[in-house]
């Protein structure tokens, strides 16, 4: 699979187009806190701002991690990329039904600041969002 970077969760209504990538010395000390409070073992960090908030990208454990932090430091969401195998089945099952011919591109486990999670499958240039249980909630063009 490959990997995903800066890529953020369409629940959050961002839009790459609008993402421009900054310089760590431009992003708020209480930006840089609120992430290193949550990720402290986070380094290498490539930086991009989107519509006020600021999007952390970096590597943990092997693992790619996309964390959009707000201006004063909170957490908004946490992106981590997932093998397409570890979405519910009935993601697999939405997507085959209703793209018969096309595969997931990409997956990703998406928790907010509240702790909800939601998967993201990419299909067909879209981001297909859905609960934790499985059940279809948004498409967003990607």
């Amino acid at each position: 699979m490959k990997k995903i970077v800066f890529l953020l969760a369409a629940v959050a209504s961002v839009s790459f187009a609008n993402a421009q990538k900054i310089q760590e010395k431009d992003v708020p000390a209480p930006v840089k806190a609120g992430l290193q409070k949550q990720f402290p073992n986070a380094q290498n960090i490539k930086w991009e701002k989107e519509k006020g908030n600021y999007e952390a990208g970096f590597k943990v454990k092997q693992a790619d991690y996309s964390v959009l932090v707000g201006a004063s430091g909170n957490i908004i969401e946490t992106e981590v990329p997932i093998a397409n195998d570890a979405l519910p089945a009935s993601v697999k099952e939405y997507v085959s039904k209703h793209y018969p011919s096309k595969k997931i591109k990409e997956a990703a486990k998406i928790t907010d600041a509240k702790g909800v999670l939601t998967y993201e499958a990419e299909v067909n240039g879209k981001d297909l969002i859905f609960d934790d249980s499985g059940k279809f909630l948004k498409e967003v063009k990607d």
